[in-house]
């Protein structure tokens, strides 16, 4: 009993207000610090960059969620690698349409293609790991309808990737394809190793004078063709 004679029960509107007013705030915080990092000019930026990684960590680990809810598990992952295999073929067909177009860029040999894009690789995996570990799971809480966290976390998401004009539709669609498909299999590997095949596929068949070599916000901004040769951002 509560001190006003009622049973615990009572107090299960007031934790649930109060845990989506936390959710809420761990969320705009963090993608706060997003958006500054984005805007940010170097070499502030990179400073800034570690504070949004520092706070996003310990926001995870305060809140944290188990690894089932995150996805990062072994369950499901082979029933959900069939968007593994969707990415490759998008991906193939895209390149097929480059090299009929002279778009097509691909640095000469294993390795070089390897040190191009392996911390693109890792980067695919902690986009995708905000996308759906951090701000999706926090929607959930607000939000009693799954497919509106989802929609709103891909959202927010494709507005990360303000100014650039070929990114935010893509990251827009998705973003909500890949939340939804992290409501069904509840498993983050194969969206991160899709989002790494998405992201290497943009960079090697949209020549960089069009998507500015992948930057977003104040990089894509200041970006000069003659400096910035590598897809990275």
């Amino acid at each position: 009993m509560t001190r006003d004679g009622m049973t615990g029960a009572g107090t299960e509107p007031f934790q649930a207000a109060r845990g989506k007013r936390r959710a809420a705030l761990e969320a705009a915080a963090a993608y706060a610090l997003i958006l500054v990092v984005i805007w940010t000019p170097r070499p502030w930026q990179r400073w800034l960059w570690w504070v949004a990684a520092a706070a996003v960590a310990i926001l995870t680990a305060i809140s944290f969620d188990g690894t089932r809810a995150m996805g990062l598990r072994a369950a499901n992952f082979l029933r959900s690698f069939w968007v593994v295999g969707a990415a490759l073929l998008m991906a193939a067909a895209a390149i097929v349409i480059a090299a009929r177009l002279h778009t097509l860029h691909v640095p000469a040999g294993a390795l070089p293609f390897v040190e191009a894009y392996f911390a693109y690789t890792i980067w695919a995996f902690v986009q995708q790991f905000l996308l759906q570990d951090f701000f999706l799971l926090r929607l959930l809480r607000i939000f009693p309808a799954p497919r509106q966290a989802a929609f709103l976390s891909a959202s927010i998401f494709a507005l990360a990737h303000l100014p650039n004009p070929v990114l935010v539709p893509i990251t827009l669609v998705w973003g909500l394809a890949a939340c939804l498909v992290f409501l069904r299999y509840r498993n983050l590997y194969p969206l991160a190793l899709a989002h790494a095949i998405f992201g290497i596929t943009i960079a090697i068949t949209v020549p960089g004078h069009v998507d500015h070599n992948m930057r977003v916000g104040l990089g894509y901004l200041t970006y000069s063709r003659h400096f910035h040769k590598l897809p990275l951002r």
